[in-house]
């Protein structure tokens, strides 16, 4: 079986690596979360009714990355993302929760301000949360962690 590069936006056929496809010229279409490819022009077609492009809109020819540029790609990706469970690697250091709806809730809770390393507080809060989640749904075998495997922190 062949490991295609992306699937047509409008037919979803695979568009395999080294083959031709088409982008709109529109900007809006070519962004990266749009990211929108087509097989062939007539799969381009089909998406101007529903895109709403001017009269000077068209399909750009390009030709999908070769199977080696995306391999190499998918290792430095591995690299930057967080550790598989069970692994003793260090946990990612980002903030995972949303400092303006926090400070939000806090102050108009209490009238109270909120100092920057309260996210820290609750980021490692939410990490220790999913850790136990994690380890729940693999003791049930599952590869979902669902609402019920997070335990409840009493208010």
């Amino acid at each position: 079986m062949s490991d295609p590069w992306k699937r047509c936006s409008v037919c979803k056929k695979d568009i395999l690596h080294g083959e031709k496809y088409y982008v709109c010229s529109v900007s809006t279409c070519n962004r990266k979360r749009t990211g929108l490819v087509f097989c062939s022009v007539d799969c381009w077609d089909c998406h101007l009714p529903v895109a709403r492009h001017r009269s000077d809109a068209g399909a750009i020819e390009e030709e999908a990355p070769a199977r080696e540029e995306r391999a190499s790609r998918r290792t430095i990706v591995q690299q930057e993302t967080a550790a598989p469970h069970g692994s003793n690697e260090p946990i990612p250091t980002d903030i995972l929760v949303v400092a303006s709806k926090v400070k939000k809730y806090i102050r108009d809770r209490s009238g109270m301000n909120t100092s920057t390393s309260t996210m820290e507080a609750l980021t490692r809060c939410v990490i220790a949360l999913c850790e136990k989640g994690m380890e729940k749904a693999a003791r049930a075998e599952r590869m979902t962690v669902m609402d019920r495997d997070i335990p409840l922190i009493d208010p």
